[in-house]
Parts: C-alpha cells; sequence; structure tokens
C-alpha cells in the first residue's frame, strides 16, 4: 500500500553547539544539589512537552496521482460538537463496486490489508454520515471506525459530502489524525479541535491619553522620578503614568493622573514591572527607566501609528538619547538530555517592517517601548529577577512576542548622579549572577548562553 504519512512525530532535534564564549550553565549549578535539578528538570520538560505538543506537530505527506479529496488546511471543529467534514470526494475509475472506510488511527494497518476501501481514519471522536441511499453498505456510522461500499460513485460522493466528525473528548486546542484510505491509495488530514476564544478588545477613545498608559519602575532616585514626571507633563499633560516604587523611604508622589504603588523595600526590577503593567488599563503601555526625560522627539503617536498599522506586533521599541538597542536571540533546542544553546547578538535585526522602513523586526529592545498591554501579560517579567535583568524577559517572550525596533522616536537620559544606596542595589554580587544562570539552566532549559 502507497503510505502518505507515518504517524510518528518530527525527527527530534539534535545536540545544540555552543558558540565560542558561551557560559556552561551547568557548570553554576551547586554540586550538592546538582543531580536532583538535574532530575526535576527533566521532568517538568515532559510536563512542558505535554501541555504545548500535540498530533498537530506531526510531518505529513501528500503522494501524487491521489484519487482522494480532502481537507489539508484550516478544518477546526468545537469540542464535543458535530461538524460536516467539508471536501471529501472520490475521483476513481468506473467499476462495479466501489467501498469507503473509517478505521482507528490505532488499527488501521491491521484492518488495512483484509479489505481494499476508501477511508477516513479518528481517534479522539466519532463518524457519522446523515445521508441514506439504495445500493450502499454502511458500517460503523457513529463509531470511531466507519466504512462504505457501493456500486454508485455518485452515491458515495454524496455519502462522503454529508459525513460529520464529532469529537469525544473535551480539550480547549488539540488534534486528531484522519486516515482516508481507497484501494492501495492512503491519505491523512488533520482536523483541530478548538474551543473559540472570546475577543478582549480595548476601547481605544479619541486621544493619546485613553491609547496609552506610561509605566516607570522607581527605586531611591526621587530627583530623577520628578525630572521625568515633569518632561512627560510638558508633553503629555492628562496621559495617565503609574508608578511601582520599592525604595526604603517612600516620598509621596501626586499629581493628576499619577498612580504611585509602594512596594516592600527592594522587592526588585521585574517584580515592580509586573505590578506597573497589572495596573493597566488601555490597550498599549509605555514603558520607561525613572531617569529618562521627555524631549520633542519622544512622540508616542508614532509608535502607535506602528502598532495599529501592523497589528501582529506585540512591542515596538524606540532610541535612547540617540542609541537605538536592539537584539536578536538564535536559539537551538538541542537534545533532551543536555537543552538547548542560545546565542544574543546585539545589534542584530530582521527585515524592516511595510510602509516602515526605519523599524526593523528582532527580539529583544531597549527600555523604551510601547507594547500590547495583553501580550506583555501573558509573559510576565519573573519576580526571582530583582536587580539586573532585561534579556530574560525576551528569553521567555521568544516565540510569543513579535517586537521591532524603529529609530524615528527618541527619548533622553538623564546625567547619572552618584547615588551610593543605589548603586549598592544595581550592581550585583557574584552570587546573584550565578543564580541568574541557574534560572536559565532549569526554568528555559538551556545547556549554554553567550550574550554577545
Amino acid at each position: 500500500m502507497k503510505t502518505a504519512f507515518s504517524p510518528s512525530p518530527n525527527n527530534p532535534p539534535g545536540q545544540c553547539t555552543c558558540p565560542k564564549g558561551s557560559v556552561f550553565l551547568r557548570d553554576r549549578l551547586p554540586e550538592e544539589h546538582k543531580e536532583e535539578l538535574i532530575q526535576r528538570r527533566a521532568k517538568e520538560l515532559q510536563q512542558h512537552k505535554a501541555r504545548t505538543t500535540s498530533v498537530l506537530s506531526r510531518l505529513l505527506f501528500a503522494l501524487p496521482n491521489s484519487p482522494l479529496r480532502y481537507p489539508i488546511q484550516g478544518f477546526i471543529v468545537r469540542p464535543l460538537t458535530a461538524a460536516l467534514i467539508p471536501g471529501l470526494g472520490l475521483y476513481a475509475e468506473q467499476r462495479d463496486s466501489y467501498k469507503v472506510g473509517m478505521i482507528p488511527q490505532r488499527q488501521q494497518m491491521v484492518i488495512l490489508t483484509q479489505i481494499r476501501m476508501v477511508s477516513l481514519s479518528v481517534s479522539k471522536g466519532i463518524l457519522t454520515t446523515k445521508f441514506s441511499a439504495e445500493g450502499v453498505t454502511v458500517q460503523g456510522d457513529g463509531e470511531t471506525e466507519l466504512t462504505m461500499e457501493s456500486n454508485s460513485l455518485v452515491v458515495l460522493n454524496n455519502l462522503l459530502s454529508n459525513m460529520f466528525y464529532t469529537s469525544t473528548v473535551y480539550h480547549i486546542h488539540t488534534g486528531d489524525l484522519v486516515s482516508f484510505t481507497f484501494e492501495n491509495h492512503e491519505a491523512w488530514f488533520p482536523i483541530i479541535i478548538k474551543q473559540p476564544k472570546m475577543p478582549v478588545l480595548y476601547d481605544m477613545g479619541t486621544d493619546i491619553s485613553s491609547h496609552v498608559t506610561i509605566t516607570t519602575k522607581t527605586f531611591v532616585r526621587y530627583p530623577q522620578l520628578k525630572v521625568l514626571l515633569s518632561s512627560i507633563r510638558l508633553f503629555y499633560s492628562n496621559i495617565k503614568v503609574i508608578i511601582a516604587d520599592d525604595s526604603f523611604k517612600p516620598e509621596k508622589i501626586t499629581g493628576e493622573n499619577i498612580q504611585h504603588y509602594i512596594m516592600p523595600p527592594a522587592q526588585g526590577w521585574f517584580a515592580g514591572r509586573n505590578l506597573a503593567v497589572s495596573q493597566v488599563t488601555t490597550k498599549y503601555f509605555l514603558w520607561v527607566d525613572d531617569d529618562f526625560v521627555f524631549t520633542e522627539k519622544t512622540k508616542i503617536e508614532k509608535l502607535v501609528e506602528v502598532m495599529e498599522a501592523v497589528p501582529e506586533l506585540d512591542m515596538v521599541g524606540g532610541a535612547v538619547q540617540g542609541d537605538q538597542f536592539y537584539f536578536s536571540l538564535i536559539y537551538e533546542e538541542g537534545e533532551d538530555g543536555d537543552g538547548g544553546c542560545l546565542h544574543r547578538k546585539s545589534k542584530m535585526k530582521f527585515n524592516s517592517l511595510p510602509s516602515y522602513p526605519q523599524c526593523s523586526l528582532a527580539n529583544g529592545v531597549v527600555n523604551f517601548f510601547l507594547a500590547r498591554t495583553d501580550a506583555v501579560r501573558r509573559v510576565g517579567f519573573d519576580p526571582k529577577l530583582q536587580r539586573v535583568a532585561h534579556s530574560e524577559f525576551f528569553m521567555d517572550g521568544l516565540g510569543s512576542l513579535l517586537v521591532a525596533t524603529c529609530n524615528h522616536v527618541s527619548i533622553g537620559h538623564q546625567r547619572l548622579k552618584h547615588n551610593n544606596q543605589y548603586i549598592q542595589y544595581r550592581y550585583p554580587p557574584k552570587t546573584d549572577e550565578n543564580m541568574k544562570y541557574q534560572l536559565q539552566f532549569f526554568k528555559n532549559y538551556l545547556k549554554c548562553v553567550r550574550f554577545g
């Protein structure tokens, strides 16, 4: 029999190659807990794969000159709901009789060697036909296996055009594979079983204040924060500003449309980001550091224009003091036993955006960016990273966030003033660096990283 598909997953990835100069993360694990951590990590990976992979990940091949017609893409059904399978048909030579069948995936090889037929096969649902006619034999109606035989090609195609699939297992997003055979021809096609999502929409209103909220995190830098707030009000008098503050001795920050949230002391950079973003009620938020300053080149509207013109985007970064910092993340999955390899390449970007040549796709941008609120909330900022952390957010968002960098919108940077208390927390000890590497080893299942 000609087989159009072998029901096995794609070939697993091979061992990845660590770039020269990489940090090997296993070397940063504490010796007394190394083996225990490795075992727990392997268990968590299997749980992750169970959540994120399905039969829809398998590779399908279509052989030439098949008399079978079937849907190859886009057939989506709701769980536990009957749906007509579109486009089924048989285009064969005239003969005395025709036989069509639907066979469960687990039994297909045994049955196909015993009888000749045209078939569809399922394992997570049942097959039914709502068309009846003389001169046709149907077996297995309402079951996982269904076969049909007729001496009329017209009748057989009428049956196929009235074939329904109903999933029998509730799942919000999974799939089934259908085996469709006739004599020595075999084809496979996917059915996507998916619970429809309700849209979550934001009313954009009529001005920039209803489009964007400005967010920042501050720590013992009130003089710089006050300069930032004054500069914002020079250009945007009504826009809401949200401040997350984990200073040891909080000062009261007041003003119209300013929300000041006091945190426990020294909770850290990412914890503050999570707090600030959690309070945003607009479609977008603009992230700025507390020592930035708005200038005549800080045109939030231009960033909104890009995001609205390219709705697939989740984030667009600008330039700080003329420096358009961005990077790309080159990631190889590697083998299950070792983990993946990651290389951060600074100043590497991809193609430019249509109609916006000043903007290009990348994987990470500077701390001055406009982001889609719901998209960033789905990724989140890991609060374990308290001090130096930036690339780690984009690592967690790789494959989930579509990011661009633009050079036509810029913000200023205040001149640094010496602050012993801030410096003490800004530059972490070696133990913090090791903790970050250990986190990347476990959470991101990495073997090695290189930040270039």
